[in-house]
């Protein structure tokens, strides 16, 4: 698997990661099978995924639980990142940039997840009220005290990446980013760039849409979590599939599944370093995994451009 500098930090990342929102998510997925997510946790990592990335507020506390128990005998292969900040369980709900409150939700991520440190830990949303220098501030007496060894932030837009790295090195950003849904490229993109930061899209396959298995008539069930995506609204379902159906032309000529193309394209995008692939069984962690043999050349992803505008 190939592997990239994550920020300025000297720490090495696989160009695909493993998103684990379903290990343990019992509070975004039905029939979650426990079992499967640490078996397949530890495929992809026997399989050179060696970035793995969770969050405290998956499963309320759970994925955590469940990664550590997948990590077990395996800590010193992995980069293993996971985020804070998203009330949940007695906090209440919200979210909360507080320094002490970070500071707690740390220590109790490194708890669940049965280690002494996370090689990158991320501030998941920002709350709107407290000064980013406070939280980043707190952050880095975290990594010098040895708890974590990067800092990340998630979601944030411009203002707030401005006074992070006035306040610390940030060495991450992960927000939304595909084909699709591309925001963060007129400003935020090149923000990383200059700066150095490692920008890691989640979403990136527009939660399976790029996977080219949905059909025209495809209408999401009554109370999907997916609605609230945007890419299945009903104003733009139509000309999204004009894009994967262009993307499907020139993934069959190249002889490569669609997903991977959609994935290998975004990795070819400045300042993007990893994507978070996310699974709920061991063969959708194979496929994944085989994206890292697929590459595209200047012609191809001139035509991938050309589909977006």
């Amino acid at each position: 698997m190939q592997t990239r500098q994550l920020g300025r930090s000297g720490i090495a990342i696989t160009a695909l990661g493993l998103g684990t929102n379903y290990v343990g998510g019992h509070n975004l997925y039905t029939n979650v099978d426990e079992d499967e997510g640490v078996r397949f946790v530890q495929y992809a990592i026997d399989n050179g995924v060696t970035s793995i990335d969770t969050a405290d507020v998956y499963g309320a506390g759970r994925s955590e639980e469940l990664v550590g128990k997948a990590i077990e005998g395996r800590r010193d292969k992995i980069m293993l990142a996971t985020k804070g900040s998203i009330l949940f369980g007695d906090n209440g709900a919200g979210v909360k940039n507080d320094p002490a409150y970070l500071r707690t939700a740390l220590q109790a991520s490194l708890k669940r997840l049965n280690v002494d440190y996370v090689d990158l830990y991320y501030i998941h949303r920002h709350d709107g009220s407290t000064p980013v220098e406070d939280s980043i501030g707190e952050l880095t007496r975290c990594k010098e005290e040895g708890l974590i060894r990067a800092i990340g932030v998630s979601n944030f837009e411009i203002p707030e990446l401005e006074a992070a790295v006035k306040a610390g090195q940030i060495d991450a950003l992960q927000s939304q980013f595909n084909l699709l849904q591309r925001d963060v490229e007129a400003k935020i993109l090149p923000f990383c760039a200059q700066n150095d930061i490692s920008f890691i899209p989640w979403g990136p396959l527009a939660y399976g849409l790029l996977g080219g298995r949905y059909a025209r008539d495809f209408k999401l069930p009554e109370g999907d979590w997916r609605a609230r995506a945007g890419v299945f609204d009903e104003a733009q379902y139509a000309s999204n599939l004009d894009v994967v159906d262009g993307l499907k032309a020139i993934a069959e000529a190249k002889g490569a599944p669609v997903a991977h193309v959609a994935l290998q394209w975004l990795l070819s995008r400045p300042a993007v370093t990893s994507v978070i692939c996310g699974a709920k069984r061991v063969d959708q962690v194979k496929q994944n995994i085989a994206c890292d043999a697929v590459s595209l050349s200047a012609d191809e992803l001139a035509s991938i451009n050309a589909l977006v505008g």
